[in-house]
């Protein structure tokens, strides 16, 4: 388990840079990332290349036997080249070019762009093809599923559709263009959704497939890095990073083409005083593991407070830098890189925090950063161990894109169910895959597939055959509600899930900010709020009925015997108690071998291996915590991780 930092050698004097290497390697550090804005210094001139500082940075470092991944620059074109090609910019939806000054401001489908970017990504490939110490690469920074309005990128949105739908008399059946008088005519008609009309005002269908496009789009840039970096630095790993962001392109596909999925991890250093907050990022880390099914990397690790975007936000807290690295490799992370080794002292990232602030003296953070180093590489032992669960959820970009173009009531959104349902079954010290909702689910014992919105005829197959074999399935209410096309279906809702649910709604109640209680047949009364289902059931028994407002006494959950499994219908959006219940409920007649009396937000990741196996104990609350786990007392002071040889 290696940790690594972000460095900026082309920041910094070269007089820090010998003894910046020094501390690192004295700290444990091994492995560093560089590079990613620096095409101004890597080609200062049109065709002018200077690789000699980067040269000297990478052997500092290879001399101390840390290891250099490099990115491909390409997020920060140099002021040079917008000067002599300005048709290179973003195009923002009003048809204006972006203002130059920030970064990713380049369209990635424009083809000048492409040209300077193939030529400086090839030159660094070959030039580093050579070199040892240059163990991976890192396409670009931060890709995004970005929303440009230039004409490359319109041309390219209209041929997308169509090869996809071969005449415009399929796209307008498909979209339903007679609707607002909405038929094309013409090709040329055909545009991204200009102007700024909330996308819940456009068409519905033509919305989701604009988001699909943007993400093929930049997905198309990513493959066509990675290609250029195999052929020409052959045998390093190419991977790109990712967080969640606003236009998040669809992971599942983008790294199909890359070796392995990095991602950067900012967990919040403010806990919030509300329970029912998600916001621990195992789920993020879970969702990142599921995404290849293998180990990942954290290219950006929290290091400090942030600030940039946003005021300064507060550091972290004693305890948080070891902690959240450490919850990172719990959860199948093999690298973790922290953001970054030195607080830049210039430009607009001067408060984001890194190790060491602008005084150059070791502190708090640093000092725990170090003995954080030290205890992940003494777990080398378990490197390899892997993460085996019982529980799988379903995530689908689709419905994430189509629950952005549409808000279903005040307050829904789409992963709120998803990292409910992720929270109540780790509380009971369970392994949880977040998984594509194409992916095999063998070996799974219970699957979640909460909000399947857009539906996809091979998925509910799936999940009704994995139920009939003795599987455990848990849906949730705004599933089968539209086609492929994010079109409504015209059936009871669940729609196609209707039968293997044994259920069906004879309406619904988008009741946003308001709450309803659910009575649950022993009489516990919880709370359910934003969205309810009004339920008859057909062949499922009712484990909970609605407890106010009109819809008092029908079913708000129940659950379908489907062959020689079970299938569970939540038909509300509830608060945390409610997945609690239903996740106990579910997990008991599995009979998996749950971790009972575990305080809220200690978090239990079981590794297992030949060699070796074990327990990642985790804190991630500032306050501590005792219990008893296999007749021996815990005790955890706040963000302490304890891993536990089994």
């Amino acid at each position: 388990m290696r940790v690594g930092v972000d460095y900026y050698p082309e920041h910094w004097d070269k007089s820090l840079w010998a003894a910046d290497a020094d501390l690192m390697k004295q700290t444990g550090v091994k492995l560093v990332r560089m590079a990613e804005f620096a095409w101004c210094r890597l080609e200062p001139r049109d065709g002018v290349f200077d690789f000699s500082w980067l040269d000297e940075a990478v052997a500092l470092f290879a001399d101390r036997g840390i290891d250099v991944v490099l990115c491909t620059p390409v997020s920060c074109p140099p002021l040079w080249l917008y000067e002599k090609h300005p048709d290179i910019v973003h195009v923002e939806k009003d048809g204006t070019p972006t203002r130059l000054g920030i970064r990713s401001h380049r369209c990635v489908t424009n083809p000048v762009f492409l040209q300077y970017a193939d030529r400086i990504t090839i030159e660094m490939a070959k030039h580093y093809a050579g070199n040892a110490a240059v163990v991976g690469w890192q396409i670009n920074n931060e890709l995004e599923a970005y929303f440009c309005y230039c004409g490359h990128c319109i041309d390219k949105y209209r041929t997308w559709l169509q090869e996809k739908y071969g005449s415009l008399e399929n796209l307008n059946r498909a979209y339903g263009n007679v609707v607002w008088s909405g038929e094309y005519s013409s090709w040329a008609q055909v545009t991204p959704p200009f102007g700024t009309l909330p996308h819940a005002w456009q068409n519905p269908a033509y919305m989701l497939d604009y988001y699909r496009f943007c993400s093929d789009n930049v997905i198309d840039f990513s493959n066509r890095q990675a290609a250029q970096l195999r052929q020409y630095c052959p045998g390093r790993p190419v991977t790109t990073n990712v967080w969640f962001c606003e236009h998040m392109p669809d992971f599942y596909k983008q790294f199909d083409g890359l070796d392995f999925i990095s991602y950067d991890n900012y967990p919040a250093t403010r806990l919030p005083s509300d329970p029912e907050s998600c916001y621990s990022h195992a789920f993020h880390l879970d969702m990142m593991r599921g995404v290849k099914r293998q180990p990942f990397w954290i290219m950006e690790q929290l290091s400090g407070g942030k600030g940039c975007w946003a005021p300064m936000e507060k550091p972290p807290l004693p305890g948080m830098i070891r902690g959240y690295a450490l919850q990172a490799f719990a959860h199948g992370a093999d690298t973790v890189v922290h953001f970054r080794w030195r607080t830049a002292n210039i430009g607009a990232e001067m408060h984001w925090h890194g190790l060491l602030d602008h005084s150059n003296v070791p502190g708090r953070r640093f000092r725990e950063f170090a003995d954080m180093c030290i205890e992940a590489n003494a777990l080398e032992k378990l490197q390899g161990t892997e993460i085996k669960a019982d529980v799988a959820i379903l995530f689908a970009f689709d419905n994430e894109y189509a629950f952005r173009i549409q808000p279903q009531t005040d307050g829904y959104y789409y992963m709120e169910q998803l990292q409910r349902l992720h929270r109540a079954f780790m509380g009971l010290g369970l392994n949880v895959d977040i998984i594509g909702q194409h992916e095999k689910l063998d070996g799974y014992r219970i699957v979640c597939a909460p909000e399947m919105y857009v539906t996809d005829a091979g998925v509910v197959e799936r999940l009704n055959e994995f139920a009939m074999k003795g599987g455990t399935v848990i849906l949730t209410t705004r599933s089968g509600v539209k086609d492929r096309n994010n079109n409504a279906l015209m059936t009871l809702l669940p729609g196609p899930y209707q039968e293997m649910a044994g259920v069906h709604a004879v309406e619904y109640a988008p009741i946003g900010w308001e709450a309803v209680s659910v009575l649950f047949g022993d009489g516990t009364e919880l709370q359910a709020k934003q969205w309810c289902d009004v339920l008859e059931t057909d062949t499922a028994e009712v484990l909970a009925s609605y407890n106010g407002d009109y819809y008092c006494g029908a079913p708000a959950i129940t659950r379908n015997a489907c062959g020689q499994g079970q299938v569970y219908y939540i038909g509300t959006v509830g608060t945390q108690p409610v997945y609690d219940r239903v996740a106990g409920m579910a997990a008991e007649k599995a009979a998996l071998p749950v971790i009972a009396g575990l305080p809220p937000r200690v978090e239990i990741v079981t590794r297992t291996g030949r060699e070796a196996s074990a327990k990642f104990i985790f804190n991630n609350d500032d306050q501590p915590k005792s219990f008893v786990m296999d007749g021996q007392e815990i005790s955890l002071a706040p963000f302490e991780m304890k891993v536990v040889l089994i």
